[in-house]
C-alpha cells in the first residue's frame, strides 16, 4: 500500500488499562505516527491549512500544533527537565478543552489566526520530536516508566487527529467550486449482491475491552450485557439502496423520522446524504478523488443518526445497539478499507465468507472494520463501574457523555491498528461530516 512503503512496512479517553509499550518499541512507534501525519498534508497547500469551515471542525494547522503541543504539555515539561517549551502563548492557543491545564482560544476562532504561520507550526513539531526523540532514547528508565502510558495515549490521540485532518480538508474542498482533487485514486465498480442475515442468539455477553492491549477508557470496564436474539445485515447498506429511499419520497416523509430528525430535515433542507448534488436528474458526490458519479454499489456515507435511523425505519429494520455489534465484530478480523490503502473513501465490498459447501455457502459479516463509521441506537453513556481519570487527561472523554450517539468500525480514513472491536466513537446525531454509514439490524424472528 502507498502509505505502508512510505513508512517500510488512526473523542475518546485515557487508557484505563495504563498500558505500557517496550522502550526499544516507543521510538519507532513515534516516528512512524508522526510521518503518518506528514504524508496525510503532503497535497495540502498552505491556503488548505488554515481554513476552518465549520465549528465542528478545526483548520489542519491548528491541528498540526495540537497534537505536538499535547507530547509538550503532557510527556515533555511534566517529565524532562532540560526541556525548554517552544513558545508560551502555545498552551493558550493549542489548547482543545483541558480546563485543568489553563484558558483556551474559543473553538470558533481556531480558524482566524493567520500567526504563527506554517511553516512556524511545522518547525514547533521538528522542536517536539527533536525533544522526544532524545527524550525516548536517553531519559531514564523511571522517566521513561513514568511517561510511558501518556506517550500511548498521545499517539494514539495523533492517529484521532489523522482522521479528523483528512474529513476536514474534505468539507474545505467540497466547498470551492473548483472540485479540488485531494489524491486521485481509480474506481472500480462491482454488482453487489443482496444484503442476507446473521442470526445470534440471546444471551449474557462479555462486552467492552480488558486485557494488556491499549484501549480507551470509554471502551470500559469490562461487564456483563443481556442481549435479546437478534439477526445483523451482512454488510453495509450502498448508495443504490440509499437511492431508492430518496426516490421513494423518504425526505418529504415525516412518518419514518424521529421528530428531531424531521426537524433537522426541514430546518438543513435535507434531501440527500452530505456532498450529494443532483444533476440533470442523476446523483454525484465531492470525494477526496474529486467530484464524480455517485456508484451504486459503494457503501452510502455521510450520513446523520437521523437519516441512518429513517433509512432503517423504511427497510422495515431497525439500526444495531453497539453491543450487538461488538457481539457481531469480536470474532472477525481487523482487516478493510482504512487510511494505509489509500483510497479516502468507501470501496464495494470485496472481502467473501467461507467458500461454498456443497449447496450452501455460509453467511458471514463484512465490512465490519473501515469504510464507514456505523451508526448504532446507543447513546453514548460510561459502562457500569466507569470512572474518568483525575487531572487534565481525565477530561478527554467522560464529560462528553451526553447527547450523543455512538458508532462502531472505523472508517476509510482510519489508520487500521487504532481500530478494534470495542472502539466507541460518538458524534452528536445530526452530525454528518464524518464517513458515517449504516448497517441494518432486527429482532430474530
Amino acid at each position: 500500500m502507498e502509505l505502508e512503503l512510505l513508512l517500510r512496512e488512526s473523542k475518546s479517553s485515557t487508557p484505563s488499562n495504563a498500558v505500557h509499550a517496550e522502550r526499544d518499541e516507543l521510538p519507532r512507534r513515534y516516528d512512524e505516527v508522526r510521518r503518518t501525519t506528514q504524508w496525510i498534508c503532503a497535497p495540502l497547500t498552505i491556503e488548505d491549512c488554515v481554513i476552518q469551515s465549520a465549528m465542528e471542525c478545526s483548520p489542519v494547522k491548528w491541528q498540526l500544533a495540537h497534537t505536538t503541543w499535547f507530547f509538550e504539555t503532557f510527556v515533555l515539561l511534566p517529565h524532562d527537565p532540560t526541556y525548554r517549551e517552544f513558545h508560551p502563548t502555545f498552551s493558550y492557543l493549542f489548547n482543545s478543552y483541558y480546563n485543568a491545564v489553563g484558558t483556551r482560544t474559543p473553538r470558533d476562532m481556531r480558524g482566524l489566526m493567520s500567526r504563527p504561520t506554517l511553516a512556524e507550526v511545522w518547525d514547533y513539531r521538528e522542536h517536539v520530536d527533536r525533544a522526544m526523540n532524545a527524550f525516548l532514547k536517553h531519559a531514564s528508565e523511571n522517566a521513561i516508566e513514568q511517561a510511558n502510558s501518556i506517550i500511548v495515549l498521545g499517539l494514539n490521540h495523533e492517529q484521532q487527529h489523522q482522521e479528523l485532518i483528512i474529513t476536514d480538508v474534505k468539507t474545505i474542498l467540497a466547498m470551492n467550486p473548483l472540485r479540488p482533487v485531494y489524491r486521485a485514486r481509480e474506481i472500480t465498480s462491482t454488482p453487489v449482491a443482496p444484503w442476507n442475515w446473521i442470526a445470534f442468539d440471546e444471551g449474557i455477553y462479555e462486552v467492552g475491552a480488558s486485557g494488556t492491549e491499549f484501549y480507551f477508557d470509554n471502551e470500559g470496564p469490562r461487564h456483563r450485557q443481556y442481549i435479546e436474539s437478534y439477526e445483523l445485515a451482512d454488510r453495509l447498506v450502498t448508495n443504490g439502496e440509499y437511492k431508492e429511499f430518496i426516490s421513494d419520497g423518504a425526505y418529504q416523509n415525516p412518518a419514518i423520522w424521529l421528530s428531531d430528525g424531521w426537524a433537522k430535515v426541514l430546518e438543513e433542507k435535507w434531501q440527500a446524504p452530505k456532498y450529494w448534488e443532483e444533476q440533470d436528474g442523476e446523483w454525484w458526490a465531492m470525494t477526496l478523488q474529486g467530484f464524480r458519479p455517485v456508484e451504486d454499489s459503494e457503501p452510502v456515507t455521510h450520513i446523520s443518526h437521523y437519516e441512518a435511523d429513517a433509512f432503517a425505519t423504511w427497510s422495515g429494520a431497525r439500526l444495531p445497539t453497539e453491543f450487538e455489534w461488538e457481539l457481531a465484530a469480536r470474532d472477525v478480523p481487523t482487516e478493510g478499507n482504512f487510511l494505509e490503502e489509500g483510497n479516502f473513501h468507501p470501496v464495494v465490498q470485496t472481502s467473501v465468507c467461507d467458500s461454498a459447501r456443497g449447496s450452501q455457502t455460509k453467511v458471514c459479516a463484512t465490512q465490519m472494520f473501515g469504510d464507514t463509521w456505523e451508526w448504532t441506537r446507543s447513546a453514548y453513556l460510561p459502562y457500569p463501574g466507569y470512572k474518568a481519570a483525575e487531572g487534565a487527561i481525565g477530561e478527554y472523554n467522560g464529560k462528553f457523555m451526553s447527547n450523543q450517539i455512538v458508532l462502531r468500525g472505523g472508517s476509510c480514513v482510519t489508520p487500521r491498528d487504532h481500530i478494534r472491536a470495542t472502539y466507541r466513537n460518538f458524534f452528536p446525531p445530526e452530525s454528518r461530516w464524518q464517513f458515517s454509514g449504516i448497517r441494518l439490524a432486527r429482532d430474530r424472528k
